[in-house]
């Protein structure tokens, strides 16, 4: 019987582990993350058989590059173009081949002063 080697792809393991958005992976974890908000898309209405709200999207930018950042709901009111965050605890997704981050389910929007 021959014994595989499975590589598995991991950003960090612990949240208090910052990240740089070149460093994110879609479908993962991210731990901690800082960045500016370099823009602001129009809020809009959703709902889907989980519930509804309003999300809208933004972009995320680092010394390493630019993401976009999907705000949900009171998230949306928090930030402003300029304003520097912190995401703790957020998830990493993709979209029609582009990667994306949120605060996810447990995830924690901090704007920082």
């Amino acid at each position: 019987m021959s014994k595989r080697k499975i590589k598995i792809n991991t950003v960090q393991s612990k949240i208090g582990d910052r990240v740089k958005i070149s460093e994110l992976q879609a479908r993962a974890p991210v731990p901690e993350i800082t960045g500016e908000i370099v823009s602001l898309g129009e809020p809009r209405k959703f709902a889907s058989a989980k519930g509804s709200g309003t999300v809208c999207d933004a972009a995320l930018k680092d010394k390493s590059g630019e993401i976009k950042l999907s705000l949900w709901n009171e998230q949306i009111e928090q930030v402003k173009e300029g304003d520097k965050i912190t995401i703790e605890n957020g998830w990493c997704s993709e979209w029609q081949g582009q990667k994306q981050i949120s605060t996810g389910k447990l995830g924690k929007l901090t704007v920082i002063k």
